[in-house]
């Protein structure tokens, strides 16, 4: 394809990426006419409509999806190329995208302080997400690598590294629970100052299959979508549900205590380290890759 065709795929991908042509065009810096005229410019050299215009936006066609396929697999190869040449030079510069859980975050300072130190050229963006846009952003690569729990199966990605982490029960140490030596019902754990994380959380959608299972329903005291408060509260007596790698620290540390559960759906969940299917990841994103698996508790063995 031509370099014309190129900024045509250019616009197209945008439009796609940011949901519209007006948005594509205010992040393109030039007038959504223009996005238009390129899109139907693209899609008359290529003899297939590319999208699907709806009133919340715009969705790819079956043949816009391959078109954004075979772009992402350009972007790829380039980088792959300007990463190959860097390190012909000696030059161990370039840039990793991390696309990453909450849960993750306490176990990555780490890591990256220490691969920054290896590396300090090379520069690291850590996106911190829900499980759900942890895979679009490393399917559609907008990220090289992604930290995700207990992720739905997807076709399009590829576990370089998984570890069983069971969701246990988390009190602090004189909440009455924390005396228990048995597993823990499901039933009645609402009887406590229950808090849960949002329904978008990988912990809640195993949750919501146990309560189908035993024909319970929690009433949680408390919603929210960060495992900080969740963490926080149960500090202060209240309740909550979190995978074992989440608390290594406060556990450790005698602040907070992890307590089985009695059924077998909550010791199966995985943490895992994933990438797209079918992407050759650069030099600096695989040393990273290396010393993520090597390093963070998440997966260790328990």
């Amino acid at each position: 394809m031509s370099l014309v065709q190129d900024r045509r795929i250019l616009y197209f991908f945008e439009a796609v990426r940011l949901g519209s042509v007006r948005a594509a065009a205010d992040h393109l810096n030039v007038a959504p006419s223009a996005v238009s005229r390129q899109i139907a410019q693209l899609e008359l050299e290529l003899g297939a409509p590319l999208l699907e215009r709806h009133r919340r936006g715009v969705k790819p066609t079956e043949a816009g999806d391959r078109v954004l396929g075979y772009y992402r697999q350009r972007l790829t190869h380039q980088e792959l190329l300007l990463d190959s040449l860097q390190a012909l030079r000696g030059l161990h510069s370039g840039s990793v995208v991390l696309a990453v859980g909450e849960g993750f975050i306490d176990g990555l300072a780490g890591p990256l302080s220490h691969f920054s130190e290896q590396h300090p050229k090379v520069k690291i963006q850590v996106n911190m997400c829900g499980s759900n846009e942890v895979i679009r952003q490393v399917v559609e690569d907008e990220a090289h690598l992604g930290l995700v729990f207990n992720p739905a199966a997807d076709p399009k990605i590829r576990s370089h590294a998984s570890q069983p982490q069971p969701v246990r029960v988390i009190v602090n140490p004189q909440h009455p629970l924390a005396q228990e030596t048995r597993p823990i019902e499901l039933a009645g754990l609402d009887t406590y100052r229950l808090a849960l994380p949002g329904v978008s959380f990988g912990i809640r959608q195993i949750l919501t299959l146990a309560e189908q299972q035993l024909g319970v329903m929690l009433n949680p005291t408390l919603t929210c979508n960060t495992i900080a408060m969740l963490k926080r509260f149960s500090m202060q007596g209240g309740v909550t549900l979190l995978p074992t790698f989440v608390v290594d620290e406060e556990v450790e540390a005698g602040r907070l205590c992890a307590i089985a559960l009695h059924n077998e759906i909550f010791a199966s969940p995985r943490v895992h380290l994933i990438s797209r299917l079918g992407r050759q990841l650069s030099v600096g994103s695989n040393r990273l890759l290396g010393m993520l698996v090597q390093e963070m508790s998440a997966f260790k063995p328990r």
